[in-house]
This record gives structure tokens, C-alpha cells and sequence, in this order.
């Protein structure tokens, strides 16, 4: 079954300037496609086309009848006041009106209600059971952890959340609304590790649809089943994850570049003949006919189009020769955030020569630390560096002095160049004739970072510090700051949540956690068995399905959790009894509502139970 078909779309926001050209494409019930291309070639625009958002200029769209779409971009407006709970509840607003007209039909049961009454009662409880109404607390709880969303940050005002985390609570809320097609646009870049595994497996298991725009070649080679490339307004079909995507395209492209080379030595080789039967053929009717039948038949030759390459920056970091043993040394570091402690006693060095990411999850320091390391902010301890180390940071949020200022006079001004060699590294970093008289309050995120990058790599520098330094960047950018990373030798310490950019450069990990930084003398992939390894040698949790004896205190406390144990086991199964009684009993209504009153019951009684257990494990350890 087709659940979304493209035909002939066309958009064009300028004159003359048209973004997608006969764009035509279907997607299967089950999917998981993810739409790839550089930055403004249309990707967000076809999103919100066909979500209408935004109107195609020609063309047609047609979605599965019944079929419920969610696009990830959109951050809806929501009343003042309103807590990242409230917005999250928005994910259940249906459930919360059949609940509120449940709560209105009980109010007008008698005795003897009529047939209608009952009957509309139990198409509603139907619906409410089928819909996952008694699992909405749950299932909240389950997709918050998943995405780091804290019981602290679900009572904040969702006005006062940064745009990075009103977009982690809308992915949130649309993943509880049971999308049936999922639009995610860019889902990865503002969640942390383990966010973006969960994630990952989240849409490795969920039933429906999903379309997803993302520069993340880790997270595209693990979700997606096939790729649709956007390129000059037309769609190019890889049947594959980012992997065979890569292998596919350089395999395309020598066949047509065997194909041209093939077809212009052919026409090369009838050209000579052509003219050598021309020139014999003016004094001769039958050379001149084979002239003009070899002209045609150059003339019928299909023409395959030169391959070319996308355009790249073209530019290296400028490097300075490192003279010493360390490059860094950090001893009894320890810093603060406003009331907050986010770690102390770090002590750390690092060599010349060393490639370092720093990892964490979100909010947890990592930026902080290394404004620390460079004085931008107060850190108790001791920070040095070697003598003759000189660095370059590329800070996640960007700063400009000027930001009136074009890109043109920015490097005038700041770099003390020539306008030549102006023109010329701004046009290496693919800013080029008008672009370089924008002004660079009008840039995007990616091309801020492009224009920092430009500054940055003229200075020579043996220590490179890197804030997020793929983030906002398509993909061909991305693989340029690599090949500009693999050509660099000076020492590299970065922060980066692109596993694909970790698992190539880090030779080291550093994973801030519990208050200091755990130093991993090995490489991303060695640091992930080892978390692996760590997670499986755990002792689980205390569950009430594999029951643990306490290891010490007195045979009395030990008593008391194997009773309490048994007394757990037994609400549990009273619990499933009445669950499957209640959907046995959904069209009486006078059994139903006993029913569920004793549910109520019997559930206060299992948490009781709960907390008795809890305590009495916490006293006989």
C-alpha cells in the first residue's frame, strides 16, 4: 500500500529560480526513507508541502486516506503559561475528550440508564481502552526518558525552554500522538548520545511511516531503508542506507563518465571522418552523401551529460610546529555553573599530536569546560599550556562583533587582508559573488560556521578545539572539514554527539559524567564495547519478575522482603484478572464502573506494597 504519492511537483519561490522541478516519488506503507541533498535544495520546503504548510505551484500529493501526518519542524503555538507537561499532554487531546464526556455520561447514569446512554458509554470506553487511554502516563514517562526530558524540566514553562529544547519536547509530544507518517526534520541535532540511540531504536520498532531529512550518516545507516537525493529540483533513488548510498553515487558517476568519455571519442573519431568526406566530397556527389549521412548520425547519437562533482570548500588549516612534551595540563580543575556543580578534581594532560573527543549527554559541562580550559570562564585549579602552543576554537554558538558587517568587510576588517585575498578565501569556503556582500546577521547557522571556519584557518595553530563542528552542515561540508581534519597533524580536542565524526578521529575518549571526566586512552569504538561490556556486567535492578534475596542484615528484615515479595506477586495477578474482566464487561455498564473503582483500589494497595518493599530493602542492606 502507498502511503504518500509525489506527481510532477513544482515549486518556485523566485522568478526564474525554480527549487523543485517535476519532483515524483511514492512511499510505501512502512518506510523508512531518508531525503538527502545540500542546504537549500528543498528538503524542508517538501515538508512542509505536503503537511500544507505551504502550497506547490503545480503538481499533485495525495496521502493514504486516513493516514495521520506529524512533521518535527513545527513548534505549534501554545497558550501562555503552558508547561512542557501541558504540551505533552497536547499529544492526548482526544483521549482527554472522550475521558471528559466518560466523566459527563456517569454524571447523568440512574439506575436504569437508557439503551442509548449505555450504549454511546461503551462505544467511548471502546475507544478510550483501544486508544491507550490507561497507558498515557506510561508511555509519557517512557519516550521523556528516552529523550532526556527530566521531571524538573517537564515543570518549566515551554516559553522559557532555548529553540534546541522546545524541538526535543515537540519530537517528544509528536511520538506520543501515534503519527502514522513521521516528517523528521533533522531529529538528531539537538539531542545528545544516548537520545539519539533511543531514538534510533524507537523508529527501528515503530509500525508506521517515516521520512527523515538528517545529515547524520551514522543515524541514516542504521534507520533508513532507501534514500531520496534532492538535486537541481530532482529526485535520485538509492534503495539503500547512507552506506550503499555512498558506494552507489561513485558507481553512477564513473558509469557516466565511462559513457561520456566513450561517446566523445566516438563523435571525435566521426568528426575527423566528417571532415576528411567533405573536404574529398566537393568535386564528388556520393563522398558528400556519406559526409551528410555521417553528419546525422552524429547528430542521432544520444548526448550523456558530463558528470561533475558537487562544488566543495577547498581550504586546509594553517599549522605551526609543536616544540615540547604536553600540549595541555590540567590539574584539580573544578567549575561551577550559577548554584550548579558540574565537576571537580579533573586532572588531565595531553600530547602533541592527540585527536580527543569529549563526550557527555546535554547540560552536562562539556561547552563550560571548554571555556574554562580557555579563560573564557572561572575555573578553579590549573590549566597550562606548552610554551609555543598557539589555538584555534570554533565555538558551538557563534560570535560576531560586527554582525552588521558583510562577509566581505568582515574579513577586511578582522583578518587584515588585501580584497583579493578577501574575495579569494571567502569564494574557498563557496561564498562567492553576491554572497559575500550579505551581511552576517542574515546567515544561517551553517553558513556562520563556514564564515568562522574561513577566519579560522588562516592562522597557524597546533591545537585545534572544536565546538560541535559539524552541526548545521549538510553533508558534502561535512566530509570537506573531515578531509581539512585528516590533512591537519597538530593536536585536536572536540566536542561532538556526530558518532560518524567521533568513531573516524578520536583516539581518545573523555566522557564527562558524575561530576569529573573519565579519560578512555582508546578510540570510539573500543569505548563502546567497553560501555557495553560495563552496562551487561551491571547487577539488575530489583524487579519484581526475578526477585533478588538481600545479600546482609537480619533473617527478620529478610523475611520481611520475601513476604512482602509474594504479597506484590499475588496484587499483580489480581490486577491482570480485573484488567481482563473489565474488557470482558465493556458493554455493562453497571459492572464496569464497580470494576474500575475496584482496579482504583487494588492499585493503591500495590503501590503501598511497593513502598514497604523499597523500605524494607533499604534496611536489611
Amino acid at each position: 500500500m502507498i502511503d504518500i504519492s509525489v506527481r510532477e511537483l513544482t515549486k518556485s519561490f523566485e522568478v526564474g529560480s525554480i527549487l523543485l522541478d517535476k519532483l515524483t516519488f511514492e512511499i510505501n506503507e512502512g518506510e523508512r526513507v531518508g531525503i538527502m541533498g545540500r542546504n537549500g535544495c528543498g528538503k524542508t520546503t517538501l515538508f512542509r508541502i505536503l503537511c500544507g504548510e505551504i502550497e506547490a505551484d503545480t503538481g499533485e500529493i495525495v496521502v493514504a486516506n486516513g493516514k495521520k501526518l506529524g512533521l518535527i519542524s513545527q513548534i505549534p503555538k501554545y497558550p501562555p503559561g503552558y508547561t512542557v507537561e501541558q504540551v505533552l499532554r497536547t499529544a492526548f487531546s482526544e483521549l482527554q475528550s472522550i475521558s471528559k464526556k466518560l466523566k459527563q455520561l456517569e454524571e447523568k447514569m440512574t439506575a436504569h440508564p437508557p439503551k442509548e446512554l449505555l450504549n454511546e458509554y461503551d462505544r467511548l470506553s471502546n475507544a478510550f481502552l483501544v486508544g491507550g487511554g490507561y497507558d498515557m502516563d506510561v508511555e509519557t514517562d517512557k519516550v521523556c526518558n528516552g529523550l532526556g526530558i527530566d521531571a524538573m524540566q517537564r515543570e518549566q514553562l515551554f516559553d522559557s525552554l532555548s529553540g534546541g529544547e522546545k524541538t526535543r519536547v515537540n519530537l517528544a509530544r509528536l511520538l506520543l500522538e501515534k503519527t502514522d507518517i513521521l516528517l523528521l526534520d533533522e531529529p538528531t541535532n539537538h539531542l545528545d548520545l544516548k537520545s539519539v540511540e533511543w531514538l534510533e531504536n524507537y523508529i527501528l520498532h515503530f509500525k508506521g511511516t517515516v521520512l527523515t531529512i538528517s545529515h547524520d550518516r551514522y543515524f541514516l545507516d542504521r534507520v533508513v531503508q532507501r534514500i531520496i537525493e534532492i538535486s537541481e529540483g530532482h529526485a535520485e533513488y538509492y534503495s539503500g542506507n547512507y552506506s550503499f548510498y555512498l558506494e552507489e553515487k561513485q558507481a553512477r558517476f564513473n558509469l557516466q563518465m565511462k559513457q561520456y568519455e566513450t561517446e566523445q571519442a566516438k563523435l571525435k573519431q566521426l568528426g575527423y571522418t566528417l571532415e576528411r568526406m567533405k573536404g574529398w566530397g566537393i568535386n564528388n556527389r556520393v563522398l558528400y552523401r556519406r559526409a551528410m549521412s555521417i553528419q546525422h548520425r552524429m547528430e542521432r547519437i544520444e548526448k550523456t551529460k558530463r558528470p561533475t562533482r558537487e562544488k566543495t570548500m577547498r581550504a586546509r588549516f594553517g599549522q605551526r610546529e609543536f616544540f615540547g612534551d604536553e600540549i595541555l595540563s590540567v590539574k584539580g580543575m573544578s567549575m561551577e555553573f550559577g548554584e550548579k556543580h558540574l565537576f571537580s578534581d579533573v586532572e588531565l594532560t595531553v600530547a602533541g599530536g592527540e585527536r580527543i573527543a569529549l563526550l557527555g549527554d546535554n547540560g552536562i559541562g562539556k561547552t563550560t569546560f571548554l571555556r574554562g580550559l580557555l579563560g573564557e570562564l572561572p575555573a578553579a585549579g590549573k590549566i597550562r599550556f606548552g610554551p609555543s602552543v598557539k589555538y584555534g576554537y570554533l565555538p558551538q554558538i557563534m560570535h560576531f562583533e560586527h554582525p552588521e558587517r558583510t562577509l566581505y568587510d568582515t574579513m577586511l576588517y578582522e583578518k587584515n587582508c588585501t580584497p583579493q585575498v578577501a574575495r579569494d578565501r571567502l569564494g574557498a569556503f563557496m561564498f562567492q559573488g553576491e554572497d559575500v556582500f550579505k551581511t552576517v546577521s542574515t546567515l544561517s547557522g551553517g553558513e556562520q560556521s563556514r564564515l568562522r571556519l574561513c577566519m579560522l584557518m588562516d592562522e597557524k595553530i597546533n591545537l585545534l578545539i572544536l565546538d560541535e563542528p559539524t552541526n548545521h552542515l549538510d553533508v558534502a561540508s561535512r566530509e570537506w572539514i573531515e578531509c581539512a581534519i585528516d590533512e591537519y597533524e597538530g593536536a585536536l580536542l572536540f566536542v561532538s554527539h556526530d558518532r560518524y565524526f567521533v568513531e573516524k578521529f578520536a583516539t581518545r575518549i573523555w566522557e564527562m559524567k558524575d561530576g569529573g571526566i573519565v579519560d578512555y586512552p582508546y578510540g570510539y569504538a573500543k569505548y563502546r564495547a567497553v560501555q557495553e561490556r560495563e552496562a551487561m556486567a551491571k547487577p539488575a535492578a530489583p524487579v519484581r519478575e526475578k526477585k533478588e534475596k538481600p545479600r546482609s542484615g537480619s533473617k527478620e528484615a529478610e523475611k520481611l522482603v520475601r513476604r512482602l515479595e509474594r504479597e506484590i506477586e499475588k496484587q499483580e495477578q489480581l490486577l491482570a484478572e480485573l484488567s481482563q474482566q473489565l474488557e470482558a464487561a465493556a458493554t455493562d455498564y453497571q459492572q464496569l464502573l464497580t470494576l474500575t473503582q475496584e482496579r482504583q483500589e487494588q492499585e493503591e494497595i500495590l503501590n503501598d506494597l511497593m513502598e514497604q518493599w523499597e523500605a524494607a530493602v533499604e534496611t536489611n542492606e
